[in-house]
């Protein structure tokens, strides 16, 4: 007899979950295939390390082949889905067409960097959502500092020591408090040609930080930025952006050659080309994460508007804890379908957050209980270790040794501005030159 086949296109939280558990329960009985861009899960929470040179960049890349035992993994971009015969079409990574049939699929797209209506922003910023858009940013930093200690007009030394981060939600906030840190350690090593102290302004049309957080974790992390300098602006952003600097909705001028957008994540645009219903751009499925009239296609993680039964009406943030949780029960589901064990709809309530703030410094609410300083940073980092699928002895190691010796900085030049543009559909792959 022929093994049912289940497709998980994207390998993201959701998707990569998604895979492990189904590999698990299915023992062989079923041909599970992944369709992935990169062939690497991305551990997204420490992104921000990596660009601030604590953590390897290949410590949160974790290999695809060799942790997901029994999955065959495609590497390529999936563009078309035929729901009524079947089956997806993808773009292999040098052009080749493929198509993969279906018994089953699980649509784990993700999301992509949110984009707004500001001028001069898809021009001259860039995002901060895939491992390419990472290390650009940590070149593009240690490059700015050489730049400025090189300038001898003190307004240019002043506008490439500047930075500026839209959106101080759990991205921007960890960019801006990791990137002063690291731009203080590499002033330091030039104390004799740089006579400014690098600025970071953190920008947000919210109130204030981590808006969607505890209060209280709002408050540790305004004190910890403020302390160590960063110029945190609530309540504004960016009018428009210039290759010189950016003009702010407050009617101030900031003259500077960096603008990280962080301003939060919309569904991927794949979803939108499908022809079915959508909410917010993420695609509609009932509390059991499958999709109206296509009983054999499921939806999971930020591309796909669940349903939150905590909350009647609302549908669940677009989350790594969620997606993680809703990949693992569109396993269980999909096992049920073909008589494993019973179907279960999706509800959770969160279990708390953590954010790494740098340094000794970090904000914690596990189970509620409101935590900073030291024992958020056990916390936080703990539950790092705990939720990554491999290489936590690696990430480990990286932390002690940046505690224990001074961090290299070095810009190895591997992407080109050129090839990280904020507009891009795929953040995960840096886009080829011309």
């Amino acid at each position: 007899m022929t093994k049912p086949r289940v497709v998980i296109v994207g390998a993201g939280f959701a998707g990569y979950h998604a895979a492990k558990t189904l590999s698990r329960l299915a023992r062989g009985r079923a041909e599970i295939v992944v369709l992935n861009s990169t062939d690497y899960f991305l551990y997204l929470p420490l992104l921000p390390e990596v660009a601030a040179g604590v953590v390897e960049p290949r410590r949160v890349s974790v290999p695809l082949n060799g942790t997901l035992d029994g999955v065959r993994v495609i590497i390529g971009e999936a563009d078309q889905v035929d729901l009524h015969n079947r089956w997806v079409g993808f773009t292999q990574p040098e052009g080749d067409r493929g198509q993969l049939a279906y018994d089953r699929l699980v649509l784990a797209v993700g999301s992509v960097n949110k984009l707004l209506p500001i001028p001069g922003v898809t021009e001259y910023a860039h995002g901060f959502r895939g491992l390419p858009e990472a290390l650009f940013l940590h070149d593009h930093v240690v490059r700015q500092i050489e730049l400025a200690e090189q300038a001898a007009d003190p307004a240019e030394q002043q506008s490439r020591a500047t930075f500026v981060v839209v959106g101080a939600g759990y991205t921007g906030t960890e960019v801006a408090a990791h990137g002063q840190l690291f731009t203080d350690q590499l002033a330091a090593t030039r104390a004799a040609g740089l006579t400014v102290r690098p600025r970071w302004l953190l920008l947000d049309v919210a109130e204030r930080v981590l808006p969607e957080l505890d209060q209280r974790m709002s408050e540790t992390a305004q004190r910890v930025l403020t302390r160590r300098g960063v110029d945190v602006r609530m309540g504004t952003s960016v009018a428009e952006a210039t290759a010189d600097g950016v003009r702010l909705t407050d009617g101030d001028y900031v003259p500077t050659c960096t603008l990280v957008w962080c301003v939060g994540v919309r569904p991927d645009p794949f979803v939108a080309d499908l022809g079915l219903r959508t909410e917010k751009g993420r695609l509609v499925v009932d509390e059991y994460l499958g999709v109206p009239g296509f009983p054999e296609v499921y939806a999971c993680g930020d591309a796909a508007a669940v349903p939150d039964l905590t909350r009647p009406g609302g549908i669940c943030a677009m989350t790594a804890q969620h997606a993680q949780r809703q990949g693992k029960l569109v396993a269980h589901n999909i096992a049920a379908s073909y008589g494993q064990g019973r179907r279960k709809p999706y509800k959770h309530h969160d279990l708390g957050w953590v954010v790494d703030l740098g340094g000794w410094d970090a904000a914690a609410n596990p189970l509620k209980v409101s935590l900073s300083g030291l024992p958020a940073k056990a916390v936080t980092r703990g539950y790092h270790l705990f939720a990554m699928p491999g290489n936590r002895a690696r990430v480990g190691a990286d932390w002690m040794l940046d505690a224990a010796l001074p961090r290299p900085a070095v810009q190895l030049g591997l992407v080109p501005a050129n090839a990280v543009p904020l507009e891009s559909s795929s953040p995960e792959v840096a886009l080829r030159r011309p």
